[in-house]
């Protein structure tokens, strides 16, 4: 079964993601692109530094060149937000990155996107589901690549250029430039470090970087930017005196932030920087989206200047539909991914880092200065994080009692609602929440709980473990 998640396809390498199924999903595509006359638009691939990537991508390539889809091949690896760039750019209806974005490293798979480079969405993935399910590897084309490059079926580009760009036209490069700011980037062996370190040596930085080497193992940690897997950026950034620290995922779309101390700031807070910064020190209006997992420290950001927050479902698609449909300002998930009004419409880690460096630039704070300048004006809150493993057979008895029986444990909270948008939502009446939802990228149940303080949030989580027993 070839399934699409809330971040595209993700499957272990060698059991479903294999040349089979790849070609699969790039058959699919090709069938409803020339379904749709939408062809002769092209379709942009690119991919990140993981087992078989390049690969992969050369396999849809070969696919999707065979029934006379016009492929722009990026020919070295690139961060994900670079193929929605320069899907925008072209014009394209369709395109993929081959990622499994912060998936451990015997996971790979592909991401989607659709017109204006956004993911794509339940209605799109749907449709390849459904081809899938109509096509055997008999009815697979396929074009060798190099031949398909020497006919011109498929064109080799390299858009780092165009995108690096497009990154430095948004921000103010001249503050940056004013600030001699020393930052420290992580990789995380991925792909951020030719786009993020060429734009802050724009801005004349003084730019390390750790973590940079192939490494497909990614260093026996997950390629995530956490407080764990980030725990040498803390070090060097607290010991070494750098401004900042930057930590980005396999694939560049998310970030991981450390500030001046050597403290991690959670992706929550990064959103409430971000916000809180285009609003008062930017002068900018517009309202923000968050997932139903993300703080809502943001709505009272949004209020204080007469701003709206909308909450959708987890899945980047989602928010970038509702940016769109109301012209949002800024738009992130409590999982690091967020992307800014008038750049691409979808996640980007690069671009954001950039953003942050900026703000530390103008206003002249610290990052800890601006974070207690927001919590001294709108109050503390604590998230607290549970994710929480489950046998394959365990699933239909959690989801039964979750969804159907739509059991709760005792929290000791006055219960204002409950929702079932997205998981299981509960709305305290004192502000605060929890939310249990199964990952759609990873055979998880994530919970988390936002409260007046760690105790009281860790406690909520450990709660509905216990209830779950989980």
């Amino acid at each position: 079964m070839i399934q699409f998640g809330t971040g595209g396809w993700r499957a272990l390498i060698g059991e479903e993601f294999t040349k089979d199924n790849v070609r699969m999903v790039a058959q699919a595509l090709a069938n409803i692109m020339n379904n749709e006359h939408v062809a002769h638009l092209g379709f942009v691939i690119g991919y990140d530094r993981r087992f078989l990537s390049d690969k992969a991508a050369k396999w849809m390539a070969e696919v999707l060149a065979a029934n006379r889809v016009n492929v722009s091949f990026i020919n070295k690896y690139v961060p994900t937000p670079i193929v929605m760039f320069k899907t925008k750019l072209l014009g394209c209806a369709y395109s993929a990155c081959v990622t499994a974005s912060h998936n451990p490293a015997d996971y790979n798979g592909i991401k989607v996107f659709i017109e204006g480079g956004r993911d794509a969405d339940e209605v799109i993935t749907g449709k390849i589901e459904q081809q899938i399910q109509t096509l055997t590897n008999n009815d697979i084309r396929n074009l060798d690549f190099d031949d398909a490059v020497a006919t011109g079926k498929i064109t080799l580009i390299n858009p780092m250029n165009e995108f690096v760009d497009s990154v430095i036209n948004l921000i103010d490069i001249e503050a940056i430039k004013r600030a001699n700011l020393r930052i420290l980037i992580d990789p995380m062996f991925g792909v951020a470090k030719n786009a993020l370190q060429t734009v802050l040596i724009n801005g004349r930085c003084d730019v390390d970087v750790i973590h940079d080497e192939t490494n497909p193992g990614f260093g026996g940690l997950m390629p995530s930017p956490s407080a764990a897997t980030l725990y040498r950026l803390k070090h060097l950034v607290a010991h070494e005196g750098y401004d900042i620290g930057i930590g980005t995922d396999g694939d560049a779309d998310r970030l991981g932030i450390i500030d001046e101390r050597g403290h991690f700031i959670h992706p929550n807070e990064v959103l409430l920087l971000l916000y809180y910064y285009l609003l008062k020190y930017k002068g900018w209006k517009g309202s923000v989206v968050r997932n139903i997992a993300t703080t809502h420290l943001l709505d009272k950001i949004a209020a204080d200047y007469d701003q709206h927050s909308f909450e959708v479902p987890v899945g980047f698609k989602h928010i970038s539909a509702q940016m769109e449909a109301s012209d949002a300002l800024i738009g992130g998930e409590s999982s690091g991914g967020l992307t800014i009004r008038g750049h691409i419409k979808g996640k980007d880690g690069v671009f954001a880092s950039s953003l942050l460096v900026e703000m530390l630039s103008t206003t002249g704070k610290k990052l800890s200065e601006l974070l207690d300048e927001i919590y001294t004006k709108y109050g503390y809150t604590y998230t607290a994080e549970g994710d929480c493993t489950f046998r394959p057979d365990e699933k239909e008895a959690l989801y039964e009692k979750l969804y159907i029986r739509k059991a709760l444990p005792d929290f000791g909270y006055e219960v204002d609602r409950v929702s079932y948008q997205d998981g299981t939502k509960v709305y305290f009446k004192n502000g605060g929440w929890l939310i249990a939802r199964f990952s759609g990228t990873e055979p998880l149940l994530r919970i988390f709980a936002e409260m007046e303080n760690q105790a009281v949030a860790e406690k909520a989580v450990q709660q509905m473990k216990d209830f779950l027993s989980l």
